[in-house]
């Protein structure tokens, strides 16, 4: 794409678009507020909320607790990377496996995650490995089930050349199959991400003694009454996980269909 080609005008109607959007969003917090439809109490008005979450920034509690929260994410996240794509493409490639262990991939994703929280207690107690279990088990599933999509999708040609062409399992796994799950492998990393985010919030109502996480931080404000607290955490969490769809998944989706050739390009 060409400098000259730049929608500069687009861009900024785009922006003002949003801008104005978000400006009516919390306009209308404000009528609200000032209406008193409910207590200041249950929902304290903006600027409040505002000033709890710069005091969250100024004393570096918001940075400390996102930093425990993302590395409890990432490592649960990778695990559940590892293993769904195990568990699918097993289930894509084998009829017996897809009809037993495929059963039991779909009942157990619509299990939501916080019902691992008792297990992970027992099992691991009160410690790191808890958190990182629940959040592992909430986006396996939804990974395991996107590539075993990705591997059925695949038509049978590919696999009929390759192995036409001499090609082992292992290169037909990695040279076929891998590169051929990329578009349905993009979405389904972007659910798991999702799924993984969401368990993280749940798993954190454990008390790990250790470094506090933002549902940590999101549950002592709760315990104090302190609901423009409440509102600020939450606003946080949001913004963190529009920020990293934007950044990454979002990119990584529409360049894996524009490179596969399933988005149309001008």
């Amino acid at each position: 794409m060409r400098f000259n080609d730049f929608d500069f005008a687009g861009l900024i109607l785009k922006a003002l678009r949003i801008s104005a959007f978000f400006a009516a969003l919390l306009g209308l917090w404000q009528l609200l507020y000032d209406l008193h439809i409910w207590s200041p109490y249950l929902l304290p008005e903006p600027v409040k909320v505002w000033h709890s979450l710069e005091h969250y920034v100024d004393n570096g509690q918001l940075w400390r607790a996102t930093k425990a929260s993302m590395q409890r994410l990432l490592i649960g996240y990778a695990i559940s990377i590892l293993i769904g794509l195990i568990i699918g493409m097993l289930c894509g490639l084998n009829k017996y496996a897809d009809e037993t262990l495929g059963s039991i991939v779909l009942g157990l994703q619509s299990l939501p995650s916080i019902c691992w929280l008792p297990l992970a207690v027992l099992w691991f107690g009160l410690n790191e490995n808890a958190i990182i279990f629940v959040v592992a088990m909430g986006s396996i599933f939804a990974i395991a089930i996107s590539a075993r999509a990705g591997v059925q999708g695949i038509p049978p040609l590919y696999r009929r050349a390759a192995a036409t062409m001499g090609a082992n399992r292992f290169q037909l796994i990695f040279w076929v199959l891998l590169p051929a799950m990329v578009p349905a492998m993009a979405q389904g990393l972007k659910l798991g991400w999702s799924f993984a985010w969401r368990s993280l919030m749940s798993a954190e109502l454990i008390p790990t003694g250790t470094a506090i996480g933002l549902g940590q931080t999101l549950t002592f404000a709760r315990d104090l009454n302190d609901m423009s607290s409440v509102i600020a955490i939450m606003l946080a969490i949001v913004a963190l996980g529009i920020a990293t769809d934007r950044l990454f998944f979002s990119r990584m989706e529409a360049w894996a269909n524009e490179r596969w050739g399933l988005l149309a390009t001008t």
